[in-house]
This record gives C-alpha cells, structure tokens and sequence, in this order.
C-alpha cells in the first residue's frame, strides 16, 4: 500500500518594505540594485565604522570577504546570515546585513531608478563619444586616402 501526501505547495514568501529575508539569492538580488549608500558598521550596537560609498559588487563566494575600504563596497552575501529590510519612514528604507553580533547598515542614497537612469545616461555618452572618435578616425583615413591622389 503507497502512502501519498496531498500535493500541497507553500507558497514564496512575499516580503513588501519590511522583513528578514535569508534565501542567498533573494538577498543578492536586492542588493545588486544597490549603488551609492551610506554605510553603519556595528558590533554589539557598538559604532566601528560609518560612512559613505559605493556598491561596486554583490557576490555569493566561500572564501572571499566583504570588503569596505576606499568609499566601495565588494559584499559577500555568505559574510551574513540574513538581511533584516527596515522601513522607518514612507520615504526612507535600510538594509541590515546580520552575522551573529555584527550588523552592517546599508542606507540607499539613491533608488534603483535613479541608478539605471545614470548608467544609461553613462552608457550613453560612452556611445557618442566613441562615435565621435570612429567619425574622426575615418574623416583622417578618408583625407589620408585623398592625399595619395595628389
């Protein structure tokens, strides 16, 4: 005779402003959004460190750290064992990375909007310059050429 349990699923957690969230992925993907913040290092509700920069890469490795140093941010999400999302204020939000006693406070200075807007903006004017550059190169090859025939 064969047991079956009933096919019953749990549905994903739905986590809006506020919550823990412990899933690695889940983590990673929030923070990859991430780019300028103000930053609260603490032990035991101890200030050691504080203060501003830049998420330059979000990562899962067992043996890389979390690093910040030089106003940049290289976080390990296996540095911690959760990320606890806090909303204070309507128009305020952090991200409290947890391991044990240490807490490393993320505080967004900028939304993931106004990130993508810049780095197309960037991407952009990457784009127009190099075009600038291509154009200048060929009008020299094409006068190079031109002046053979003289």
């Amino acid at each position: 005779m064969s047991h079956h349990l009933p096919d019953t699923r749990i549905p994903a957690p739905c986590i809006v402003n506020t919550g823990i969230i412990v899933n690695k992925l889940d983590i990673r993907r929030l923070l990859t959004d991430l780019g300028r913040v103000h930053y609260i290092y603490t032990q035991d509700n101890k200030l050691l460190s504080e203060g501003d920069g830049d998420v330059m890469e979000v990562f899962v490795h067992h043996q890389r750290s979390t690093i910040v140093a030089n106003n940049a941010l290289y976080l390990n999400i296996n540095s911690f064992d959760c990320l606890e999302l806090k909303q204070p204020s309507e128009k305020e939000s952090f991200f409290d990375l947890i391991q044990e006693d240490i807490c490393l406070r993320l505080i967004p200075l900028s939304t993931p909007l106004q990130e993508r807007c810049e780095r197309y903006f960037q991407a952009t004017t990457i784009e127009a310059m190099m075009d600038q550059v291509l154009s200048a190169r060929w009008d020299a090859e094409i006068d190079d050429d031109c002046s053979d025939c003289f």
